[in-house]
């Protein structure tokens, strides 16, 4: 997918760069695939922000996606291709022979017009879904469940894919984006291919109403703080009174391992950090 840039007739357009749109073969959603969908501001149910810098962003719709390739043994036909203001990758418009119409994440190589399938007898082939013992090792897929039945959880953005690295009666060791190596179930779902969209890490943002446009909002640094709201503030000029760089709260934020030990960490063999 090419990355177009524009002439800079502004100051605001010198450094911006866009997503080509040519593979978008259809601009209005599916009316009954979409909802409303309510943002909260970072905020959790009990109003205190526990998610910084969020707020504002264009009006959107959500487009509810097939994470669970529900419709089995049943062929579809990728009948349009469409943006979702959700995610960084283009989702395509599925329509199955039983009358039923879903969103799917679309992979590399797959078209408008192309047939898929999710079942445990389908082919292992770009697009279709199916449990990761039947799929060989080596393959790339993409919207992998951490268990089965719970829905695609990784490989979901963008350019991003896991691969099969190999196999047992029971569980499947992957090569995830972030490079940690772990294991899950085979009988977990999973899609075959690698998504599409990947110039999206490329584009040129160009100026900070574009992030406004997303639900960004700005970022103050630390050390341009008083020293009452961040560990990095005050002083005469830019210092940090020679302490390592903290968080507001005083939490190492650079190396420092925040990570919690879960029940399923016996699962990952390598971590992605050596």
């Amino acid at each position: 997918m090419a990355i177009n840039r524009r002439k800079p007739r502004s100051a605001a357009l010198r450094f911006q760069s866009f997503l080509s749109t040519d593979d978008i073969t259809k601009k209005t959603p599916e009316k009954s695939l979409t909802k409303g969908i309510k943002r909260c501001g970072g905020r959790n149910a009990y109003g205190r922000i526990t998610v910084r810098h969020r707020g504002g962003g264009a009006a959107r719709k959500y487009r509810e996606i097939d994470f669970l390739r529900a419709e089995r043994d049943v062929v579809g036909r990728i009948a349009a291709i469409e943006y979702d203001p959700n995610r960084n990758v283009r989702i395509g418009l599925v329509f199955y022979i039983n009358g039923a119409k879903k969103y799917i994440l679309m992979p590399q190589g797959l078209g408008v017009g192309d047939t898929i399938i999710s079942g445990d007898a389908a082919e292992a082939r770009v697009g279709n879904a199916t449990r990761l013992r039947n799929i060989p090792a080596g393959f790339t897929v993409h919207n992998v469940e951490i268990r089965p039945g719970a829905g695609g959880t990784f490989a979901r953005s963008a350019g991003t894919s896991v691969q099969i690295v190999s196999k047992t009666d029971t569980h499947a060791t992957l090569r995830m984006p972030s490079g940690e190596m772990r294991m899950v179930p085979v009988d977990s779902w999973a899609t075959v291919g690698v998504l599409g969209n990947a110039d999206y890490k490329n584009i040129s943002w160009g100026k900070a109403g574009r992030s406004r446009y997303r639900g960004f909002r700005p970022s103050v640094r630390g050390m341009a703080m008083n020293p009452v709201d961040h560990p990095h503030g005050g002083g005469e000029g830019r210092s940090k009174s020679g302490s390592h760089p903290r968080s507001p709260w005083g939490k190492g934020c650079k190396g420092t391992r925040t990570r919690k030990a879960r029940r399923n960490n016996n699962l990952i063999i390598s971590r992605r950090r050596k």
